[in-house]
């Protein structure tokens, strides 16, 4: 009914039905547009130009509606994917921090070993430096008791010399051989 009611109006409404004069001559220009006009729409829906253009918008439809589906696969795929790549990085990522938190343990462990070797090197030097200062120790006041008996001797055989007369001496070999044979008995 309201189509029927809209098409009325606009039939009513019509300028066609404005003009003086008959309206049904070939001398008004409104009445040979309208018939034109008819004869127009007779011929496109003769030909079917709404079936085709049905058609042709179906198809386009349909087209848009594939794309979309397969717009849709890709996006789907594209999710999929990122995820995958998010999962991969965060693995690589976690692997990552294990390596270097690895690397940081075997760096303080072999600080740790070097100071230790360290310390046992400079403790074997220490050991080994104050062996060779007793050694030289050694070697000096041995040198310097030697240096001294021969000292010793030469001034008391120089003492000696000046101070002992032969027969001083010749009582002195005497007493000795007394005290040794004193000894021996």
């Amino acid at each position: 009914m309201r189509y029927l009611s809209v098409l009325l109006l606009t039939v009513l409404a019509s300028p066609a039905l404005a003009a003086s004069g008959p309206f049904f001559s070939l001398h008004n220009t409104d009445f040979v547009v309208t018939v034109a006009f008819i004869g127009f729409v007779a011929l496109v829906l003769y030909l079917g130009v709404p079936k085709m253009l049905g058609k042709i918008l179906d198809a386009r439809a349909d087209g848009i509606r594939l794309e979309l589906e397969e717009a849709r696969s890709l996006h789907e795929e594209a999710k999929a994917l990122l995820a995958s790549y998010e999962k991969k990085q965060a693995e690589v990522q976690a692997q990552a921090d294990r390596i270097v938190e690895a690397a940081r343990v075997e760096a303080a462990a072999a600080a740790e070993q070097a100071k230790a070797d360290i310390k046992d090197s400079v403790a074997r030097r220490m050991v080994a430096a104050e062996e060779q200062i007793a050694s030289a120790e050694a070697s000096a006041i041995k040198d310097v008791r030697d240096e001294a008996i021969i000292v010793a001797v030469a001034a008391a055989r120089g003492i000696i010399e000046n101070q002992m007369t032969e027969a001083d001496g010749n009582g002195l070999i005497d007493e000795a051989i007394e005290q040794a044979g004193s000894k021996l008995n």
